[in-house]
Protein backbone atom coordinates (compact mmCIF):
# COMPACT_ATOMS: atom_id res chain seq x y z
CA UNK A 1 0.00 0.00 0.00
CA UNK A 2 2.76 2.61 0.61
CA UNK A 3 3.51 2.48 -3.29
CA UNK A 4 -0.10 3.38 -3.57
CA UNK A 5 0.08 6.38 -1.52
CA UNK A 6 3.39 8.02 -2.89
CA UNK A 7 2.02 7.67 -6.15
CA UNK A 8 -1.25 9.59 -4.75
CA UNK A 9 1.21 11.98 -3.26
CA UNK A 10 3.08 12.53 -6.35
CA UNK A 11 -0.63 13.30 -8.57
CA UNK A 12 -1.17 15.45 -5.79
CA UNK A 13 1.84 17.43 -6.21
CA UNK A 14 2.03 17.40 -9.72
CA UNK A 15 -1.76 18.75 -10.16
CA UNK A 16 -0.83 21.43 -7.80
CA UNK A 17 2.41 22.40 -9.56
CA UNK A 18 -0.12 22.04 -13.11
CA UNK A 19 -2.19 24.32 -11.66
CA UNK A 20 0.34 27.12 -10.50
CA UNK A 21 1.77 26.71 -14.00
CA UNK A 22 -1.50 27.62 -15.58
CA UNK A 23 -2.31 30.37 -13.91
CA UNK A 24 1.60 30.86 -14.69
CA UNK A 25 0.69 31.01 -18.54
CA UNK A 26 -2.53 32.86 -18.18
CA UNK A 27 -0.02 35.94 -17.31
CA UNK A 28 2.50 35.45 -19.87
CA UNK A 29 1.87 36.51 -23.55
CA UNK A 30 3.36 35.56 -26.75
CA UNK A 31 3.41 37.56 -30.12
CA UNK A 32 3.46 36.46 -33.98
CA UNK A 33 3.64 39.14 -36.13
CA UNK A 34 2.94 38.52 -40.08
CA UNK A 35 2.56 40.24 -43.42
CA UNK A 36 6.07 42.96 -42.48
CA UNK A 37 4.07 44.13 -39.92
CA UNK A 38 0.87 44.73 -41.29
CA UNK A 39 -1.34 42.15 -38.69
CA UNK A 40 0.29 41.86 -35.45
CA UNK A 41 -1.94 39.00 -32.71
CA UNK A 42 -0.96 38.58 -29.04
CA UNK A 43 -2.38 35.45 -27.01
CA UNK A 44 -1.55 34.24 -23.75
CA UNK A 45 -0.22 31.14 -22.90
CA UNK A 46 -3.47 29.48 -22.48
CA UNK A 47 -4.00 29.86 -26.38
CA UNK A 48 -6.43 32.80 -25.71
CA UNK A 49 -6.26 35.37 -28.29
CA UNK A 50 -5.90 38.78 -26.43
CA UNK A 51 -5.43 41.08 -29.25
CA UNK A 52 -5.41 41.87 -33.37
CA UNK A 53 -3.98 44.55 -34.23
CA UNK A 54 -4.06 45.99 -38.27
CA UNK A 55 -2.08 48.45 -39.73
CA UNK A 56 -4.12 51.23 -40.69
CA UNK A 57 -3.22 50.64 -44.55
CA UNK A 58 -4.31 47.34 -44.58
CA UNK A 59 -7.56 48.29 -42.86
CA UNK A 60 -8.19 50.81 -45.26
CA UNK A 61 -7.73 48.18 -48.04
CA UNK A 62 -9.82 46.90 -50.38
CA UNK A 63 -8.73 43.80 -50.41
CA UNK A 64 -10.57 42.06 -48.17
CA UNK A 65 -9.16 38.49 -49.07
CA UNK A 66 -5.50 39.41 -47.84
CA UNK A 67 -6.78 40.95 -44.58
CA UNK A 68 -8.76 37.65 -43.98
CA UNK A 69 -5.28 35.64 -45.10
CA UNK A 70 -3.18 37.54 -42.75
CA UNK A 71 -5.30 37.72 -39.20
CA UNK A 72 -5.85 33.94 -40.18
CA UNK A 73 -1.86 33.56 -40.39
CA UNK A 74 -1.51 36.05 -37.59
CA UNK A 75 -3.62 33.83 -35.36
CA UNK A 76 -2.19 30.48 -36.13
CA UNK A 77 1.25 31.62 -36.06
CA UNK A 78 0.69 33.21 -32.25
CA UNK A 79 -1.47 29.93 -31.17
CA UNK A 80 1.95 27.87 -32.10
CA UNK A 81 3.76 29.85 -29.96
CA UNK A 82 1.83 30.01 -26.97
CA UNK A 83 1.75 25.59 -27.52
CA UNK A 84 5.07 25.88 -27.66
CA UNK A 85 5.33 28.43 -24.25
CA UNK A 86 2.78 25.71 -22.67
CA UNK A 87 5.03 22.46 -23.86
CA UNK A 88 8.35 24.34 -21.98
CA UNK A 89 6.37 24.77 -18.99
CA UNK A 90 4.82 21.37 -18.96
CA UNK A 91 8.17 19.66 -19.59
CA UNK A 92 9.80 21.52 -16.48
CA UNK A 93 6.65 19.57 -14.55
CA UNK A 94 7.56 15.67 -16.48
CA UNK A 95 11.16 16.72 -15.83
CA UNK A 96 11.51 16.44 -19.84
CA UNK A 97 10.01 12.59 -19.95
CA UNK A 98 8.38 13.62 -23.17
CA UNK A 99 5.03 11.84 -21.85
CA UNK A 100 2.87 10.65 -24.90
CA UNK A 101 -0.01 12.17 -23.57
CA UNK A 102 -1.18 15.73 -22.35
CA UNK A 103 -1.22 16.38 -18.43
CA UNK A 104 -4.03 19.32 -18.54
CA UNK A 105 -6.71 17.10 -19.69
CA UNK A 106 -5.82 14.32 -17.08
CA UNK A 107 -6.12 17.11 -14.00
CA UNK A 108 -8.37 18.99 -15.78
CA UNK A 109 -7.95 22.44 -17.46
Amino acid sequence: MKGLTDLMKTAQRMKAELSRIQDELATRTVEATVGGGMVTVVANGRREILSVAIDSQVAGSSDVEMLQDLVCAGVNEALRKAQTLEAEEMKQLTGGLGLPFDLTGLFGR
